[in-house]
Protein backbone atom coordinates (compact mmCIF):
# COMPACT_ATOMS: atom_id res chain seq x y z
CA UNK A 1 0.00 0.00 0.00
CA UNK A 2 1.56 3.28 -1.02
CA UNK A 3 2.06 6.31 1.22
CA UNK A 4 -0.56 8.38 -0.63
CA UNK A 5 -3.24 5.82 0.18
CA UNK A 6 -2.15 5.75 3.85
CA UNK A 7 -2.47 9.54 4.03
CA UNK A 8 -5.88 9.41 2.36
CA UNK A 9 -7.07 6.86 4.92
CA UNK A 10 -5.93 8.95 7.85
CA UNK A 11 -7.45 12.19 6.58
CA UNK A 12 -10.84 11.00 5.32
CA UNK A 13 -12.08 8.51 7.90
CA UNK A 14 -15.28 10.01 9.28
CA UNK A 15 -17.07 9.00 12.44
CA UNK A 16 -20.71 9.78 13.16
CA UNK A 17 -21.84 8.50 16.56
CA UNK A 18 -25.65 8.41 16.86
CA UNK A 19 -25.62 6.68 20.24
CA UNK A 20 -22.85 5.63 22.60
CA UNK A 21 -23.82 2.01 22.04
CA UNK A 22 -23.32 1.97 18.26
CA UNK A 23 -20.69 3.81 16.23
CA UNK A 24 -21.02 4.72 12.55
CA UNK A 25 -17.89 5.53 10.60
CA UNK A 26 -16.69 5.49 7.02
CA UNK A 27 -13.63 3.88 5.45
CA UNK A 28 -12.45 5.51 2.20
CA UNK A 29 -11.67 3.30 -0.76
CA UNK A 30 -8.64 3.87 -2.93
CA UNK A 31 -10.84 4.88 -5.87
CA UNK A 32 -12.81 7.58 -4.06
CA UNK A 33 -15.84 5.76 -2.64
CA UNK A 34 -16.46 4.69 0.97
CA UNK A 35 -17.41 1.68 3.06
CA UNK A 36 -19.97 2.25 5.80
CA UNK A 37 -18.75 0.76 9.09
CA UNK A 38 -21.19 -0.06 11.89
CA UNK A 39 -19.70 -1.06 15.25
CA UNK A 40 -21.91 -2.41 18.02
CA UNK A 41 -20.31 -0.76 21.03
CA UNK A 42 -21.66 -2.47 24.16
CA UNK A 43 -18.70 -4.70 24.87
CA UNK A 44 -19.60 -5.21 28.56
CA UNK A 45 -23.03 -6.51 27.50
CA UNK A 46 -21.54 -8.62 24.68
CA UNK A 47 -22.93 -6.04 22.25
CA UNK A 48 -26.54 -6.99 22.97
CA UNK A 49 -29.03 -4.84 21.08
CA UNK A 50 -31.20 -2.22 22.77
CA UNK A 51 -33.90 -0.09 21.17
CA UNK A 52 -31.66 2.96 20.75
CA UNK A 53 -29.07 0.90 18.87
CA UNK A 54 -31.67 -0.67 16.61
CA UNK A 55 -33.33 2.67 15.82
CA UNK A 56 -30.00 4.35 15.12
CA UNK A 57 -28.89 1.57 12.76
CA UNK A 58 -32.23 1.58 10.96
CA UNK A 59 -31.95 5.32 10.34
CA UNK A 60 -28.28 5.33 9.30
CA UNK A 61 -28.54 2.31 7.00
CA UNK A 62 -31.56 3.85 5.31
CA UNK A 63 -29.48 6.96 4.57
CA UNK A 64 -26.50 4.95 3.38
CA UNK A 65 -28.65 2.75 1.17
CA UNK A 66 -29.38 5.73 -1.07
CA UNK A 67 -25.88 7.23 -1.02
CA UNK A 68 -24.25 6.69 -4.45
CA UNK A 69 -20.75 6.95 -2.95
CA UNK A 70 -21.31 4.06 -0.53
CA UNK A 71 -20.20 0.72 -1.99
CA UNK A 72 -20.81 -1.68 0.91
CA UNK A 73 -21.51 -2.03 4.63
CA UNK A 74 -19.34 -3.67 7.29
CA UNK A 75 -21.12 -4.67 10.52
CA UNK A 76 -18.99 -5.72 13.51
CA UNK A 77 -18.97 -5.90 17.30
CA UNK A 78 -16.59 -4.13 19.69
CA UNK A 79 -14.02 -6.28 21.47
CA UNK A 80 -13.05 -9.86 20.77
CA UNK A 81 -15.71 -11.72 22.77
CA UNK A 82 -18.87 -11.19 20.74
CA UNK A 83 -20.35 -9.86 17.56
CA UNK A 84 -23.76 -9.66 19.27
CA UNK A 85 -25.17 -11.88 22.02
CA UNK A 86 -28.82 -11.05 21.29
CA UNK A 87 -31.37 -8.45 22.29
CA UNK A 88 -31.79 -6.55 25.54
CA UNK A 89 -34.46 -8.87 26.90
CA UNK A 90 -34.13 -7.39 30.38
CA UNK A 91 -35.69 -4.15 29.15
CA UNK A 92 -38.58 -6.04 27.58
CA UNK A 93 -38.99 -8.01 30.81
CA UNK A 94 -39.11 -4.86 32.96
CA UNK A 95 -41.68 -3.28 30.65
CA UNK A 96 -43.77 -6.46 30.73
CA UNK A 97 -43.78 -6.59 34.53
CA UNK A 98 -45.44 -3.15 34.56
CA UNK A 99 -48.24 -4.36 32.28
CA UNK A 100 -48.91 -8.06 33.01
CA UNK A 101 -51.13 -10.09 30.69
CA UNK A 102 -51.25 -7.40 28.03
CA UNK A 103 -49.27 -6.59 24.91
CA UNK A 104 -46.72 -4.05 26.02
CA UNK A 105 -46.06 -1.04 23.74
CA UNK A 106 -42.33 -1.15 24.55
CA UNK A 107 -42.03 -4.80 23.57
CA UNK A 108 -43.96 -4.10 20.37
CA UNK A 109 -41.73 -1.13 19.56
CA UNK A 110 -38.52 -3.11 20.11
CA UNK A 111 -39.54 -6.17 18.09
CA UNK A 112 -41.00 -4.06 15.29
CA UNK A 113 -37.86 -1.93 14.95
CA UNK A 114 -35.60 -4.98 15.21
CA UNK A 115 -37.46 -6.82 12.45
CA UNK A 116 -37.48 -3.73 10.23
CA UNK A 117 -33.70 -3.52 10.64
CA UNK A 118 -33.23 -7.21 9.84
CA UNK A 119 -35.50 -6.89 6.81
CA UNK A 120 -33.60 -3.82 5.58
CA UNK A 121 -30.32 -5.76 5.77
CA UNK A 122 -31.82 -8.64 3.78
CA UNK A 123 -33.09 -6.21 1.14
CA UNK A 124 -29.98 -4.01 1.04
CA UNK A 125 -28.92 -4.11 -2.61
CA UNK A 126 -25.31 -3.21 -1.85
CA UNK A 127 -23.08 -5.85 -0.20
CA UNK A 128 -23.36 -6.23 3.58
CA UNK A 129 -20.33 -7.83 5.24
CA UNK A 130 -20.86 -9.30 8.71
CA UNK A 131 -17.79 -9.91 10.87
CA UNK A 132 -19.28 -12.70 13.00
CA UNK A 133 -16.36 -13.19 15.38
CA UNK A 134 -17.02 -14.52 18.90
CA UNK A 135 -20.54 -15.01 20.26
CA UNK A 136 -23.40 -14.68 17.79
CA UNK A 137 -26.76 -15.44 19.38
CA UNK A 138 -30.43 -14.57 19.03
CA UNK A 139 -30.76 -11.04 17.70
CA UNK A 140 -27.12 -11.13 16.63
CA UNK A 141 -27.91 -14.01 14.33
CA UNK A 142 -30.82 -12.00 12.94
CA UNK A 143 -28.35 -9.28 11.93
CA UNK A 144 -25.88 -11.79 10.57
CA UNK A 145 -28.38 -13.54 8.33
CA UNK A 146 -29.17 -10.21 6.67
CA UNK A 147 -25.61 -10.04 5.38
CA UNK A 148 -24.63 -10.99 1.85
CA UNK A 149 -21.13 -11.98 3.03
CA UNK A 150 -21.24 -13.61 6.46
CA UNK A 151 -17.79 -14.17 7.94
CA UNK A 152 -17.05 -16.48 10.87
CA UNK A 153 -13.74 -17.19 12.59
CA UNK A 154 -12.24 -19.94 14.73
CA UNK A 155 -13.69 -18.08 17.76
CA UNK A 156 -17.29 -17.95 16.52
CA UNK A 157 -19.93 -19.56 18.72
CA UNK A 158 -23.40 -19.35 17.24
CA UNK A 159 -26.75 -20.35 18.72
CA UNK A 160 -30.46 -19.65 18.96
CA UNK A 161 -31.01 -20.22 22.72
CA UNK A 162 -34.58 -18.90 22.98
CA UNK A 163 -36.02 -22.20 24.25
CA UNK A 164 -34.18 -21.52 27.52
CA UNK A 165 -36.09 -18.24 28.10
CA UNK A 166 -39.54 -19.27 26.96
CA UNK A 167 -39.31 -17.74 23.50
CA UNK A 168 -38.58 -19.23 20.05
CA UNK A 169 -35.94 -18.50 17.36
CA UNK A 170 -37.26 -15.24 15.92
CA UNK A 171 -35.45 -12.50 13.89
CA UNK A 172 -36.15 -14.46 10.71
CA UNK A 173 -35.44 -17.88 12.20
CA UNK A 174 -38.73 -19.10 10.75
CA UNK A 175 -37.14 -18.42 7.35
CA UNK A 176 -33.52 -19.53 7.57
CA UNK A 177 -33.86 -22.48 9.99
CA UNK A 178 -36.35 -24.13 7.64
CA UNK A 179 -33.87 -23.93 4.79
CA UNK A 180 -31.11 -25.88 6.52
CA UNK A 181 -30.27 -29.51 5.67
CA UNK A 182 -32.75 -32.09 6.93
CA UNK A 183 -34.01 -31.50 10.46
CA UNK A 184 -31.03 -29.45 11.61
CA UNK A 185 -33.04 -26.21 11.87
CA UNK A 186 -35.53 -27.85 14.23
CA UNK A 187 -32.66 -29.40 16.22
CA UNK A 188 -30.95 -26.01 16.64
CA UNK A 189 -34.17 -24.35 17.79
CA UNK A 190 -35.11 -27.11 20.23
CA UNK A 191 -31.66 -27.62 21.78
CA UNK A 192 -29.86 -24.24 21.63
CA UNK A 193 -26.83 -26.14 20.29
CA UNK A 194 -23.69 -24.00 19.93
CA UNK A 195 -22.27 -24.07 16.41
CA UNK A 196 -18.63 -23.48 15.53
CA UNK A 197 -17.23 -22.15 12.26
CA UNK A 198 -17.43 -25.53 10.49
CA UNK A 199 -21.07 -25.99 11.55
CA UNK A 200 -21.92 -22.46 10.42
CA UNK A 201 -20.49 -23.12 6.97
CA UNK A 202 -22.33 -26.43 6.66
CA UNK A 203 -25.77 -24.96 7.40
CA UNK A 204 -25.06 -21.80 5.33
CA UNK A 205 -25.14 -19.40 8.24
CA UNK A 206 -21.65 -18.36 7.17
CA UNK A 207 -20.50 -17.82 3.62
CA UNK A 208 -16.78 -17.71 4.43
CA UNK A 209 -14.28 -18.37 7.23
CA UNK A 210 -11.34 -16.11 8.07
CA UNK A 211 -8.82 -16.17 10.89
CA UNK A 212 -9.72 -13.69 13.63
CA UNK A 213 -6.23 -12.18 13.43
CA UNK A 214 -6.75 -11.27 9.76
CA UNK A 215 -9.39 -8.60 10.28
CA UNK A 216 -7.09 -5.60 9.85
CA UNK A 217 -5.60 -7.11 6.70
CA UNK A 218 -9.10 -7.69 5.36
CA UNK A 219 -10.10 -4.06 5.98
CA UNK A 220 -7.02 -2.71 4.20
CA UNK A 221 -7.63 -5.03 1.25
CA UNK A 222 -11.29 -4.03 1.02
CA UNK A 223 -10.31 -0.36 0.80
CA UNK A 224 -7.82 -1.15 -1.94
CA UNK A 225 -10.37 -2.91 -4.18
CA UNK A 226 -11.38 -1.26 -7.45
CA UNK A 227 -15.02 -0.29 -6.83
CA UNK A 228 -15.06 2.32 -9.60
CA UNK A 229 -17.37 1.95 -12.64
CA UNK A 230 -19.23 -1.07 -11.28
CA UNK A 231 -22.73 -1.66 -9.95
CA UNK A 232 -24.01 -3.54 -6.90
CA UNK A 233 -24.31 -6.85 -8.74
CA UNK A 234 -20.68 -6.61 -9.83
CA UNK A 235 -19.65 -5.59 -6.30
CA UNK A 236 -21.24 -8.77 -4.93
CA UNK A 237 -19.36 -10.86 -7.47
CA UNK A 238 -16.11 -9.05 -6.75
CA UNK A 239 -16.45 -9.71 -3.02
CA UNK A 240 -17.21 -13.39 -3.64
CA UNK A 241 -13.87 -13.68 -5.41
CA UNK A 242 -12.18 -11.54 -2.76
CA UNK A 243 -13.29 -13.71 0.17
CA UNK A 244 -12.58 -16.94 -1.67
CA UNK A 245 -8.99 -15.71 -1.96
CA UNK A 246 -8.62 -14.56 1.66
CA UNK A 247 -10.63 -17.21 3.49
CA UNK A 248 -9.02 -19.71 5.85
CA UNK A 249 -9.70 -23.42 5.25
CA UNK A 250 -11.72 -25.06 8.03
CA UNK A 251 -9.67 -28.08 9.04
CA UNK A 252 -12.23 -29.64 11.35
CA UNK A 253 -15.39 -31.44 10.31
CA UNK A 254 -18.80 -30.06 11.15
CA UNK A 255 -20.38 -32.05 13.96
CA UNK A 256 -23.78 -31.32 12.49
CA UNK A 257 -22.67 -32.72 9.16
CA UNK A 258 -21.11 -35.80 10.75
CA UNK A 259 -24.31 -36.58 12.64
CA UNK A 260 -26.88 -35.43 10.08
CA UNK A 261 -28.61 -38.83 9.89
CA UNK A 262 -28.84 -39.15 13.67
CA UNK A 263 -30.24 -35.61 14.02
CA UNK A 264 -32.82 -36.27 11.31
CA UNK A 265 -33.95 -39.44 13.09
CA UNK A 266 -34.03 -37.74 16.49
CA UNK A 267 -36.19 -34.87 15.21
CA UNK A 268 -38.54 -36.99 13.03
CA UNK A 269 -42.29 -37.31 13.52
CA UNK A 270 -44.70 -35.47 15.81
CA UNK A 271 -43.61 -33.29 18.71
CA UNK A 272 -44.84 -35.91 21.16
CA UNK A 273 -42.67 -38.52 19.43
CA UNK A 274 -39.64 -36.22 19.44
CA UNK A 275 -39.93 -35.44 23.16
CA UNK A 276 -40.36 -39.12 24.10
CA UNK A 277 -37.43 -40.12 21.89
CA UNK A 278 -35.20 -37.46 23.44
CA UNK A 279 -36.10 -38.53 26.97
CA UNK A 280 -35.13 -42.12 26.19
CA UNK A 281 -31.90 -41.25 24.42
CA UNK A 282 -28.81 -42.80 25.98
CA UNK A 283 -25.60 -41.24 24.70
CA UNK A 284 -22.06 -40.75 25.92
CA UNK A 285 -21.45 -37.85 23.53
CA UNK A 286 -21.08 -34.77 25.73
CA UNK A 287 -22.13 -32.33 23.01
CA UNK A 288 -25.39 -34.23 22.54
CA UNK A 289 -25.93 -34.57 26.29
CA UNK A 290 -25.69 -30.77 26.63
CA UNK A 291 -28.09 -30.25 23.72
CA UNK A 292 -30.66 -32.66 25.15
CA UNK A 293 -30.32 -31.15 28.61
CA UNK A 294 -31.06 -27.69 27.21
CA UNK A 295 -34.14 -29.02 25.44
CA UNK A 296 -35.52 -30.80 28.50
CA UNK A 297 -34.89 -27.79 30.77
CA UNK A 298 -36.50 -25.47 28.23
CA UNK A 299 -40.10 -24.32 28.11
CA UNK A 300 -42.58 -26.96 26.85
CA UNK A 301 -44.59 -24.05 25.46
CA UNK A 302 -41.53 -23.06 23.46
CA UNK A 303 -41.25 -26.66 22.18
CA UNK A 304 -44.72 -26.29 20.69
CA UNK A 305 -43.91 -22.94 19.10
CA UNK A 306 -40.60 -24.12 17.66
CA UNK A 307 -42.22 -27.25 16.25
CA UNK A 308 -45.03 -25.18 14.70
CA UNK A 309 -42.40 -22.84 13.29
CA UNK A 310 -40.66 -25.79 11.62
CA UNK A 311 -43.90 -26.67 9.81
CA UNK A 312 -44.26 -23.30 8.08
CA UNK A 313 -44.35 -23.34 4.31
CA UNK A 314 -41.16 -22.45 2.46
CA UNK A 315 -43.39 -20.49 0.09
CA UNK A 316 -43.77 -17.75 2.71
CA UNK A 317 -41.79 -14.65 1.81
CA UNK A 318 -39.43 -12.97 4.22
CA UNK A 319 -42.01 -10.20 4.66
CA UNK A 320 -44.62 -12.83 5.58
CA UNK A 321 -42.18 -14.32 8.08
CA UNK A 322 -41.45 -11.08 9.90
CA UNK A 323 -45.15 -10.24 10.08
CA UNK A 324 -45.82 -13.69 11.55
CA UNK A 325 -42.95 -13.41 14.04
CA UNK A 326 -43.95 -9.95 15.28
CA UNK A 327 -47.35 -11.21 16.38
CA UNK A 328 -45.88 -14.31 18.00
CA UNK A 329 -43.12 -12.39 19.79
CA UNK A 330 -45.40 -9.80 21.39
CA UNK A 331 -47.82 -12.58 22.39
CA UNK A 332 -44.95 -14.50 24.00
CA UNK A 333 -43.79 -11.44 25.93
CA UNK A 334 -47.33 -10.83 27.20
CA UNK A 335 -48.87 -14.26 27.73
CA UNK A 336 -46.17 -16.91 27.26
CA UNK A 337 -43.22 -18.13 29.32
CA UNK A 338 -40.91 -15.32 28.24
CA UNK A 339 -41.04 -13.21 31.41
CA UNK A 340 -40.52 -16.23 33.66
CA UNK A 341 -37.65 -17.47 31.52
CA UNK A 342 -35.86 -14.10 31.63
CA UNK A 343 -36.50 -13.83 35.37
CA UNK A 344 -34.95 -17.22 36.11
CA UNK A 345 -31.97 -16.89 33.80
CA UNK A 346 -31.08 -13.18 33.87
CA UNK A 347 -32.90 -11.35 36.69
CA UNK A 348 -32.97 -13.56 39.80
CA UNK A 349 -30.53 -16.01 38.18
CA UNK A 350 -31.91 -18.96 40.13
CA UNK A 351 -32.06 -21.02 36.90
CA UNK A 352 -35.28 -22.56 38.14
CA UNK A 353 -38.07 -21.31 35.87
CA UNK A 354 -41.66 -22.16 36.74
CA UNK A 355 -42.98 -22.87 33.27
CA UNK A 356 -46.73 -22.76 32.64
CA UNK A 357 -46.59 -26.45 31.67
CA UNK A 358 -44.29 -29.07 33.15
CA UNK A 359 -44.60 -31.38 30.17
CA UNK A 360 -45.83 -31.41 26.61
CA UNK A 361 -49.62 -31.87 26.63
CA UNK A 362 -52.80 -31.10 24.75
CA UNK A 363 -53.31 -28.07 27.00
CA UNK A 364 -49.80 -26.90 26.15
CA UNK A 365 -50.60 -27.21 22.44
CA UNK A 366 -53.78 -25.18 22.90
CA UNK A 367 -51.89 -22.42 24.72
CA UNK A 368 -49.33 -22.36 21.90
CA UNK A 369 -52.12 -22.13 19.35
CA UNK A 370 -53.40 -18.98 21.07
CA UNK A 371 -49.91 -17.46 20.99
CA UNK A 372 -49.67 -18.26 17.28
CA UNK A 373 -52.83 -16.24 16.59
CA UNK A 374 -52.05 -12.73 15.35
CA UNK A 375 -53.11 -9.94 17.74
CA UNK A 376 -53.92 -7.86 14.63
CA UNK A 377 -56.32 -10.31 13.09
CA UNK A 378 -58.99 -7.63 12.68
CA UNK A 379 -56.82 -4.54 12.30
CA UNK A 380 -53.86 -3.35 10.19
CA UNK A 381 -50.58 -5.12 10.88
CA UNK A 382 -47.70 -2.88 12.13
CA UNK A 383 -45.44 -4.36 9.41
CA UNK A 384 -48.03 -4.19 6.64
CA UNK A 385 -45.78 -1.87 4.62
CA UNK A 386 -43.11 -4.53 4.08
CA UNK A 387 -42.99 -5.77 0.49
CA UNK A 388 -45.56 -8.42 -0.31
CA UNK A 389 -43.28 -10.16 -2.78
CA UNK A 390 -39.81 -10.89 -1.47
CA UNK A 391 -36.94 -12.38 -3.38
CA UNK A 392 -35.09 -15.34 -1.91
CA UNK A 393 -32.53 -13.33 0.06
CA UNK A 394 -31.10 -16.28 1.97
CA UNK A 395 -28.39 -17.60 -0.32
Amino acid sequence: MDQAFKTMKESKVEEVCSTADVIFSTLPTQDGHFIGRVTLNCEAALNALNLDMVSAMLAQLTRWKNDPELVCILLEGAGDKAFCAGGDVRAIYQAGIKAPNAINPEALRFFEQEYRLDYLLHRFEKPVIIWGDGIVMGGGLGLMMGGSHRIVTERSRIAMPEVTIGLYPDVGGSYFLNRMPGKIGLFLGMTAYHMNDADARYVNIATHCLASQDKATMLDALQALQWQQTNSTQHHSMLNTFFEHYQTPVNKLSRLQQHQDMIDSLMAGSLDEIVNRVKQLDTEAQWLQRAIQSLLKGSPLSWCLIYAQSQLSEKLTLADIFQFELGLSVNCSAYGDFKEGVRALLIDKDRNPKWQFLEFSVDCERAASRLLTSPWKDEPHPLRDLAVATKNEYV
